[in-house]
């Protein structure tokens, strides 16, 4: 696992730690709701300051449950995160 969600419920923004940073790749995040469908995209630069990315600009998206999908060079990571008030 190259990085981690700091909670799986998020309201506005999500936090994600990566416990693998590499220089010159970039990580890149996708979030989808429950019907598959894309609903915001990430793409930074590495390095990040202090091992943190903080994804901003969340709070537009209706509650419910979501699906982000992480990618670090060769590396993927999937998980389930909800959305609340």
């Amino acid at each position: 696992m190259f990085a981690k969600v700091k909670s799986t419920v998020f309201i506005d923004s999500l936090k994600l730690e990566l416990t693998t940073p590499t220089v010159d790749t970039s990580l890149r995040a996708i979030l989808r709701d429950d019907k598959g469908c894309v609903c915001s995209t990430l793409e930074t630069k590495m390095p990040v300051r202090n091992n943190e990315v903080i994804w901003k600009g969340l709070n537009n998206l209706p509650y419910g449950v979501y699906t982000l999908e992480l990618t670090q060079g060769d590396d993927e990571l999937k998980m389930k995160l909800v959305k609340r008030i």
